[in-house]
């Protein structure tokens, strides 16, 4: 009798688990539905394109992204980027792009072991506006041994406005334009909503394996 109730116990037990899986998965499959019938903006426009920037890092498990623009003259243009966590709207606001890209610009002049480093953001804002800022312009010595305790710059906000206009267009210049960009958001918004359906799936396979049949 005692084996009898084990046993009842012990089925009744499996069946609520595979209740509460199958609510589980019936969700993520409904998720992983939405997002791919989510339309994902194109490159191919005429207001998008990567310019004489190439791709040299973009790992499917990694945020981030690298790209390299050389110049004929030696001079390199190295830029890593990757989506931010904070929203720009507010959550009741529906935007295509709903998170900033955080930008660290590298230049590097032939001769020379320094480097300019600009710590930006491109966004787009609700009104579907790309806006771009440096938060932060420094001076490093070396980028091999880069001294902490270095003075690195003021505050980039506290620049005389048209100096600040000037390095804007200093980078412009280099060509991180609206094109490049445009380009950057929309790859990297379509970089992660790669990056979230994988994970959908890795979950709902997990949850798969465990379920009884």
């Amino acid at each position: 009798m005692g084996a009898e109730m084990a046993r009842a116990t012990a089925l009744l037990r499996a069946a609520s688990k595979a209740i509460r899986d199958s609510y589980l998965l019936k969700a993520l499959q409904s998720e992983i539905n939405h997002e791919l019938s989510s339309p994902r903006p194109s490159q191919n426009d005429e207001h998008s394109s990567s310019g004489d920037f190439a791709i040299e890092w973009d790992s499917q498990n990694s945020q981030d992204i690298l790209l390299r623009r050389r110049f004929e003259s030696g001079e390199e243009v190295a830029l890593s980027a990757m989506l931010s966590v904070d929203t720009v709207c507010m959550e009741d606001e529906y935007v295509m792009y709903p998170r900033e890209a955080l930008v660290k610009v590298c230049l590097k002049k032939p001769g020379l072991s320094s480097i300019l480093q600009f710590d930006c953001r491109a966004i787009r804002d609700c009104d579907g506006e790309l806006n771009f800022q440096i938060d932060n312009a420094h001076y490093l010595k070396s980028a091999s041994s880069p001294d902490s305790s270095a003075y690195r710059g003021p505050s980039f906000s506290s620049l005389d406005p048209q100096l600040q206009t000037e390095f804007l267009q200093y980078l412009q210049a280099k060509g991180i334009d609206k094109k490049f960009l445009s380009f950057l958001v929309v790859h990297l918004h379509n970089k992660e909503q790669g990056q979230y359906v994988n994970w959908l799936h890795r979950m709902k396979d997990m949850v798969v394996s465990g379920t009884p049949k």
